[in-house]
């Protein structure tokens, strides 16, 4: 069964991203043969309206919603990610909430959700300040929202909690900071 997330955007999601992303401050898209196979390496298909952003309008930008580093190229990490281990976008994302793993005292970092929450599920749109991680994530019951990742947290995405690509450049749009 397809939901909304797994459509064609519409045009005027297009449009709007277009306009977020000012021809100069694109990256080449990538054509849709080079999305498909990206997804068939990592058994996953991307959510729309990313998936027809990269493959149509821009793979990554140096200007963004994602901080200092801009927004990633599909399958790229900012310099700051803590390489553990390689990235799984294909994998179930461990989480379906919030989760401060740093004031859980029922946990200990060598939990391996913590790991998970880092490399499964998701493919990282970019850093926010050098630690924390915008992530959009490609599985379980939660795809298509965004989420941050960080030392002590993973977590939706401030505002409505089921935010995807489009509200999160349109929040990032609007100039405001993210946490008010």
């Amino acid at each position: 069964m397809s939901s909304a997330r797994d459509q064609r955007p519409s045009e005027a999601t297009l449009g709007f991203l277009r306009d977020a992303f000012p021809p100069q401050c694109r990256l080449p898209a990538l054509g849709h043969a080079a999305v498909e196979a990206w997804e068939a390496e990592n058994e996953v298909v991307l959510p729309e309206p990313y998936r027809t952003f990269v493959a149509e309008i821009s793979n990554g930008s140096p200007a963004g919603p994602a901080g200092e580093d801009g927004l990633q190229p599909l399958g790229h990490l900012p310099d700051a990610w803590p390489v553990l281990r390689p990235r799984m976008p294909g994998q179930p994302f461990p989480l379906e909430e919030a989760w401060y793993w740093s004031e859980d005292s029922n946990t200990d970092y060598d939990d391996p959700r913590i790991d998970a929450a880092f490399h499964d599920g998701s493919i990282v749109l970019g850093s926010e300040d050098g630690e924390s991680f915008w992530l959009l994530l490609t599985t379980g019951p939660r795809r298509g929202e965004v989420w941050m990742v960080a030392q002590d947290a993973a977590l939706p995405a401030p505002g409505d909690p089921t935010w995807g690509f489009e509200e999160w450049v349109r929040r990032w749009h609007t100039g405001k900071d993210w946490w008010y």
